[in-house]
């Protein structure tokens, strides 16, 4: 093949990737008025939680975000993304080898979240109200494990690759192996929602590192499907940057952690997604630390976790934790786009 007939066919790919972006962009914007006017109708509005994981009164997170739950903040926006990527990748981009798994995690992930974020809304008092964790834990991994054994039943993968050693032949081990990519990758996702706009960037920041890698291995429509979430996550943060208009809830944060989990076994780069998702492994690893400590040492590790909110405690502004993060995690996309390109993956 020719260079022009190459530059033709990459031209044609970036066009097609970048048109579904911008489209869930607009549809996402447009969709935004009507749930604003159902969320203030309906009444929406974010419960603070009271108490940690561990059962403990939260103080230091109570003081720290004391104004911003003096007013009603609506939440489960991300329903206004999910509905757009659906839209979007439904008419415009499915494909039943690319696209179908990450739609139906992002579909499935977003359900179990939507519950959560229905029983905390309609629950009574400012408590945790929502799904027990334990249930929660047992319906996401019942996801993936549905999700690993359609990629290993019917893509026919059984192997994952090792940056700059090669593929490592897993048979039927591939499933849980895939489910265990999912649940944590939801679960980091989910813990990082806690400041504006800082799960937002972050997930953005984590697609299109995706999307570029997809593009470089040739899945253009796995491609084109990453850049649809980037569209739709840039629309979710005009409104949600400090001081936010609203949250995603955790039918946002499960949809779209489930969704980049499963994109990464599609590139073949599990490894790879510690390094892309350096944030949400700091974010998961800091609050296991928190309750592993506080449970077998009886002692903190962190004024308060995860981390960003031990960050805040030290006397950082919430907008600066939000956006160094961001710094942080277009760096390690960086690394991994490069690491991807000289490990083999492409």
């Amino acid at each position: 093949m020719n260079d022009t007939n190459t530059h033709g066919i990459l031209t044609q790919d970036l066009t097609g990737t970048f048109v579904l972006s911008m489209a869930a962009f607009l549809l996402a914007m447009m969709l935004t008025p009507i749930y604003t006017y159902l969320a203030y109708r309906y009444k929406f509005w974010k419960k603070q939680r009271m108490t940690s994981t561990t059962g403990e009164v939260l103080e230091v997170f109570t003081k720290l975000h004391a104004e911003k739950f003096k007013r009603n903040i609506p939440t489960m926006a991300g329903l206004i993304g999910i509905i757009s990527i659906v839209v979007i990748t439904g008419a415009f981009n499915w494909d039943r080898a690319e696209t179908y798994l990450p739609l139906a995690a992002l579909i499935g992930g977003g359900l179990v979240g939507l519950l959560d974020d229905i029983i905390n809304i309609r629950g009574q008092g400012t408590g945790v109200a929502g799904l027990r964790s334990g249930l929660k834990f047992a319906m996401i991994s019942a996801l993936a494990l549905g999700l690993g054994w359609w990629f290993y039943q019917n893509i026919g993968v059984d192997a994952v690759h090792l940056p700059f050693i090669g593929d490592w032949e897993l048979g039927w081990l591939i499933v849980p192996l895939f489910a265990f990519a999912v649940v944590a990758t939801s679960n980091a996702v989910n813990i990082s929602d806690g400041l504006d706009g800082l799960a937002g960037g972050l997930l953005a920041i984590s697609f299109g590192t995706f999307g570029v890698i997809g593009l470089l291995q040739g899945q253009v429509l796995l491609a084109g499907f990453c850049f649809t979430v980037v569209g739709a996550l840039l629309s979710y943060l005009w409104f949600n940057i400090y001081p936010a208009r609203f949250f995603m809830g955790d039918v946002g944060s499960f949809a779209f952690g489930t969704s980049l989990g499963v994109v990464a076994m599609m590139t073949n780069t599990l490894f790879l997604l510690p390094l892309i998702g350096i944030i949400f492994v700091l974010e998961a690893g800091s609050s296991l630390i928190q309750i592993l400590s506080k449970k077998f040492f009886h002692r903190k590790v962190f004024i308060s976790a995860p981390i960003h909110h031990h960050l805040e405690a030290n006397g950082w502004p919430e907008t600066k934790v939000t956006m160094r993060f961001w710094v942080i995690a277009c760096i390690a996309g960086f690394l991994g786009v490069l690491l991807s390109l000289a490990g083999g993956h492409v």
